[in-house]
């Protein structure tokens, strides 16, 4: 028996363009209660990143492809496929990078393996919607000799930020002699100006205030006014907006304001003609204001959610919004 463990360097959340990190240790594990332990002898173990993507059956009409094709051929299990026996489709794959050959474990012996690979920039975010799911895993391949090929996959996110993908590092910003020597200290450079990169794009983004009024009314008169003071927030942050009810015309007894998302699927890729697009509730605020002048919500944009994005693969358009309801308003 081999015990296979896998560790990503620095822990399960990536950028798109940064290097993924992982080190993948074997070991021919010896048991105390056993009496008699043998050497193992392993053909190869391969490492290979892959992007699942699924859509609901009921929502998502997709073209046939012919990922199932080659689905069929590895069933012999002699073929490393990383997305072999699961669901949906592989949209998007590194080509697969081998770690050993012929490697022989006495008991109680284990060896290490690092794997790199910079993820790509052009592929869609990790998201988990109702009409279709972006799924990154490494796959870790191995085969002991005359046997079948045995899988570990290991899920990780990814998201993705706009503008880092047409953005050139500059070629003249080192003045030091550089040293062949030292490809991985040179990976790690430029994971780190990536990162620095993407702190600074979401800063400059998400710092821009501009004041931003709504009337809220209906055919009998004025609510009041809405105002938010920017439309552009990053995960984690807080959506803060304020009522001034103090110059409407019809009182209002509640209101409520949810964060959501809005899920939408282009219409030649629809199931049914027509289909409503799919909401999910991240935060909501609730308040009773009669005899208000003035109130204010705060919404936290949770850590696990997936920022706006628009894709080709499965034609889907994720879009954030506020929605919003005033009780004893008729509307």
């Amino acid at each position: 028996m081999i015990e296979v463990l896998a560790k990503l360097g620095r822990g399960p959340v990536f950028l798109a363009g940064e290097v993924l990190e992982c080190v993948i240790t074997f070991t021919n594990p010896l048991s105390a209660s056993s009496t008699s332990a043998s050497s193992e002898m392993l053909a190869w173990a391969s490492a290979q990143i892959h992007c699942q993507f699924h859509a609901s059956e009921n929502r998502v009409a997709l073209p046939p492809s012919d990922g199932s094709k080659h689905d069929v051929q590895a069933e012999n299990e002699t073929v490393f496929v990383p997305n072999r026996g699961e669901r949906g489709q592989c949209i998007l794959s590194t080509p697969p990078k081998i770690l050993f050959c012929d490697l022989r474990l006495d008991p109680g012996e284990s060896k290490s393996y690092s794997y790199c690979e910079t993820l790509p920039v052009d592929g869609p975010p990790s998201f988990r919607g109702q009409s279709v799911k972006y799924v990154y895993k490494l796959t870790i391949g191995c085969q002991r000799v005359n046997s079948p090929i045995k899988l570990l996959r290991v899920p990780f996110r990814v998201l993705v930020l706009h503008g880092l993908k047409d953005y050139q590092f500059p070629q003249d910003e080192a003045v030091a002699p550089s040293n062949p020597f030292l490809e991985e200290e040179e990976g790690l450079k430029k994971d780190s100006r990536l990162a620095d990169l993407a702190t600074e794009l979401l800063m400059v983004a998400t710092s821009r205030r501009s004041l931003h009024l709504y009337n809220i009314s209906n055919t009998r008169g004025k609510v009041g006014t809405f105002c938010i003071f920017k439309t552009v927030y990053k995960i984690g942050e807080d959506v803060i907006g304020t009522f001034n009810f103090s110059e409407g015309d019809i009182p209002c007894l509640q209101f409520s304001v949810s964060l959501q998302t809005e899920e939408s699927i282009q219409e030649e890729f629809q199931r049914r003609r027509g289909q409503p697009v799919s909401f999910t509730v991240h935060a909501r605020h609730q308040e009773s204001c009669l005899h208000t002048a003035q109130s204010s919500f705060s919404l936290p944009i949770p850590l696990s959610s997936t920022p706006g994005f628009t894709t080709n693969v499965g034609q889907t358009v994720l879009g954030w919004l506020l929605s919003m309801a005033f009780m004893g308003v008729k509307c």
